[in-house]
């Protein structure tokens, strides 16, 4: 059967914090179904009574409100795979193993943990994720994998300087996290990803990381950028498309991408009130994060934390 990957980033305007990519992976009965219409007694592509909510993380989730929405969603879904996560270093293995050795290193998240979930119920996310598995049965459609790759600051300073774009940064961890995922499917794939840094030509990145492959040029247009090629026997094609989070598949790894990064957050705001008693916590953005990085500045003088690991610098 073939299969629909969808990705989407979070965190990528701010100076504080990790640029998180996520990707999900769906096994279809067909290349062109639509999964929000095929599922579409138990989803939503936004908050409704009675469904579960596959959107675009900016609909679920807004500083303050808590991530019930993304969490229930999320987890209903991993739930379906047999995947539970229980605590925080519990979903960055699940989701992010590669991250592992930068969590361990970096002193905000060296020692952190926490029981998960944060805001949503145990009892909510069960009913969700058997409502989903039993409308996903009867589709005969399954999510097969959710994964998530984290770039944080120092990696994000290192690639964009020798780059000289952080567009091309996303773009080149996002294709490799594509290429990661599609060695291990043996059938026919499409792909959507979200358009990076308004660029509408991918053709040559799609080369460096594809480097054996002959691409076909479909379209290339401010809307919609499509190549399409083969390995073995099997077809691939890949779309970069404006507001792509309408794709569920896209929408979902939005979901798993924004939770991480808020969850990267929550850590990163806990050290810091650990030494800094009354600090009003920061979600990275450049503003706040100028005011934050000024409040912080004696504390980080006296623990010995050097800029590179804590700022991005574009």
């Amino acid at each position: 059967m073939p299969y629909l990957i969808g990705t989407d980033e979070a965190g990528y305007g701010p100076n504080l914090g990790p640029l998180v990519i996520g990707a999900t992976v769906w096994r279809v009965p067909e290349l062109n179904v639509d999964l929000y219409e095929l599922l579409g007694d138990v989803v939503s592509p936004g908050v409704a009574v009675g469904k579960l909510a596959i959107a675009d993380s900016k609909q679920l989730f807004h500083p303050g409100g808590g991530l019930a929405h993304l969490e229930t969603g999320l987890f209903a879904g991993l739930e379906s795979m047999g995947v539970r996560p229980r605590s925080w270093r519990d979903v960055w293995r699940s989701l992010a193993s590669q991250a592992n050795t930068r969590l361990a290193h970096l002193p905000w998240y060296r020692d952190y943990d926490t029981p998960l979930p944060l805001d949503a119920e145990d009892e909510d996310i069960a009913t969700r994720a058997h409502q989903w598995q039993v409308a996903c049965r009867k589709c005969d459609v399954a999510l097969v994998g959710v994964r998530c790759r984290a770039v944080f600051p120092d990696e994000f300073n290192t690639v964009t300087d020798r780059l000289d774009s952080k567009g091309a940064l996303l773009s080149q961890c996002t294709l490799q996290l594509v290429a990661d995922l599609l060695g291990d499917l043996d059938d026919h794939v499409r792909i959507s990803c979200d358009k990076h840094g308004g660029r509408n030509r991918y053709a040559p990145l799609l080369q460096e990381v594809f480097a054996e492959s002959l691409f076909q040029v479909v379209c290339e247009s401010r809307q919609e950028s499509v190549y399409r090629w083969t390995a073995g026997r099997f077809s691939r094609e890949i779309s970069f498309v404006a507001k792509g989070e309408s794709f569920l598949p896209s929408a979902l790894a939005s979901m798993a991408a924004k939770y991480l990064r808020e969850l990267a957050m929550g850590a990163f705001n806990h050290f810091w009130q650990q030494h800094i008693p009354d600090l009003k916590p920061t979600a990275g953005y450049p503003q706040d994060a100028r005011r934050f990085k000024a409040a912080i500045r004696e504390a980080q003088q006296k623990l010995q934390i050097p800029d590179r690991i804590l700022w991005r610098t574009r």
